[in-house]
């Protein structure tokens, strides 16, 4: 059994290069490259069968093309990840400084609460 995926038409043993989707709500047939995996409500398609796609009376078929120089990510993808990383990587930055009314004999305060020491 080979483990590559078949055209969905019937009769057809070519291997499948696009995937077809139906959009009910708009009335659109979406042909688009082919899948990462094959789903219980889409149809693969031959290169053959998806030339010759038809779509009901009034209804647009949106064909969306294969880019085949993009099968890793974009020097825009890898700026953002970097980015992503360095923002990741920065120190926490430092706690709020004791307020200059506080007297450190009576404790710290923090927002409205004051943190007492035992011997208060």
């Amino acid at each position: 059994m080979s483990l590559a995926r078949r055209c969905s038409r019937t009769a057809c043993g070519r291997p499948a290069v696009n995937t077809l989707t139906y959009v009910y709500a708009d009335q659109t047939a979406v042909l688009g490259p082919l899948a990462t995996y094959a789903e219980p409500h889409a149809y693969d398609l031959c290169d053959v069968h998806s030339e010759r796609l038809s779509a009901p009376r009034g209804w647009e078929v949106l064909r969306l093309a294969s880019d085949q120089k993009a099968q890793g990510p974009s020097s825009d993808d890898l700026l953002a990840l970097a980015d992503a990383v360095r923002e990741a990587a920065r120190p926490a930055p430092a706690p709020a400084p004791l307020h200059s009314t506080d007297d450190p004999s009576r404790g710290a305060k923090r927002g409205h609460l004051r943190v007492l020491s035992s011997t208060d």
